[in-house]
């Protein structure tokens, strides 16, 4: 096989190039990316002021595994034909297999143009390294990234207003429950929260509420999730929906170009799925590495995703299905999991949340325990005083 080349140098394309050598491939592995920046992860960008970027790996270590890094340079177009990738300003390159981890990019619905974003390095230092102890931050959108921006500028000492359509934060990833643990506490920490009212328009240092309210700010963010780029894909003809349209092995029809990380749809348990998560960035980078090597399996990973809100840790595992009842483990000290069960009994998805590392080694075991298609007892999911190692050895016997 001759040269990979991966278009993006976010989470996914980085660990995609990684473990191309991991595999043992010794073709020319290129990694372009539009950014400036040495690869970085996103995660703290949120969670730290001031701004500290982490880089994913330092530029030796990509020099010593032989990848090539282009960084700040933009694709232009990808012509299937000639198997080209096309950059700004003229130069192609040449592919054997292509891997578009393209990512997303923050979504702006109509009237919020004025409004800041928080996507990128640069993002974060316009934003957090922008907050002061007085100023006043008015955010649009109450999910993850929103609510850990929250949590950053109330320990910077800002004044902070976070506005949610819904009635409750977080309604996309998480049960009410869990939710509602969250609102309080930021609360306590000192968060406004308009939940229930609706964005009329954004101005740069004002939000119009549909009530008539104005929110008035030194700041205006709004973080209202995310949408893939496609743009690429979509200009060299090949299927978007809600992101790159892949198949199990995470390849597009076009079977030397594979899709993944934010910016692709896949199959998952009988339904297409696009997840915007750390995690799934990196293991569709290393799946998507061994397909073009030409492994067959299929992506099975369970989605899997965090937050970090003042000492409060969330994690979930799977899927949690809104109208599904939740199995609740209480842990002490505030901590708690719930459980969603299928209707034969599997063990679907569980969502904890507690002060740091509280529910971490549960989630972690029914991560194991969903994987192997367990049906664990309701009794023993709610009682903390069975372990959920045992639970899993027994079931697993």
């Amino acid at each position: 096989m001759g040269g990979i080349v991966i278009i993006g140098a976010g989470e996914c394309g980085v660990r995609a190039a990684f473990a191309l050598r991991e595999a043992g491939f010794d073709g020319s592995v290129t990694l372009v990316g539009e950014e400036r920046h040495l690869p970085y992860e996103r995660p703290p960008l949120t969670k730290n002021h001031p701004v500290a970027a982490k880089p994913i790996a330092d530029a030796a270590r990509y020099a010593d595994a032989g990848i090539v890094l282009m960084r700040g340079r933009r694709v232009e177009s990808i012509d299937r034909a000639g198997k080209l990738v096309r950059l700004l300003g003229g130069e192609s390159l040449r592919y054997d297999k292509l891997l578009i981890a393209t990512g997303a990019r923050a979504r702006r619905f109509p009237g919020m143009e004025a409004a800041l974003t928080l996507r990128s390095l640069d993002d974060a230092y316009a934003i957090v390294g922008a907050l002061r102890p007085g100023m006043r931050l008015a955010m649009v959108g109450g999910g993850f990234l929103g609510l850990e921006l929250a949590a950053t500028a109330r320990r910077a000492g800002v004044a902070v207003t976070v506005v949610e359509a819904g009635d409750r934060l977080m309604a996309r990833v998480v049960p009410a429950e869990i939710a509602a643990v969250a609102a309080e506490r930021h609360r306590v920490g000192g968060v406004e929260l308009i939940l229930g009212v609706a964005v009329a328009g954004v101005r740069a240092k004002a939000i119009a509420l549909a009530d008539g309210r104005s929110i008035e700010a030194d700041l205006v963010v709004a973080s209202v999730g995310a949408e893939p780029e496609t743009r690429l894909a979509r200009a060299a003809g090949l299927d978007v929906a809600n992101g790159i349209v892949v198949d199990q092995r995470l390849a597009t029809a076009d079977t030397n170009i594979f899709a993944a990380g934010d910016c692709c749809s896949f199959p998952f348990n009988g339904a297409r799925v696009r997840l915007e998560s750390w995690r799934a960035a990196q293991d569709q980078g290393a799946h998507a590495a061994r397909a073009m090597l030409g492994a067959e399996a299929a992506y099975a990973r369970l989605p899997w995703f965090w937050s970090d809100q003042y000492d409060l840790t969330l994690q979930v595992v799977g899927l949690p299905e809104p109208g599904l009842p939740s199995i609740r483990r209480d842990l002490g000290d505030g901590a708690f999991i719930l459980f969603q069960v299928s209707a034969d009994g599997r063990l679907v998805s569980a969502s904890g949340i507690g002060q740091g590392n509280a529910v971490a080694r549960d989630i972690r075991l029914a991560e194991l325990i969903v994987n192997g298609g367990l049906r664990p007892r309701a009794k023993d999911l709610a009682d903390s005083a069975v372990g959920l190692k045992a639970v899993l050895r027994g079931m697993a016997a």
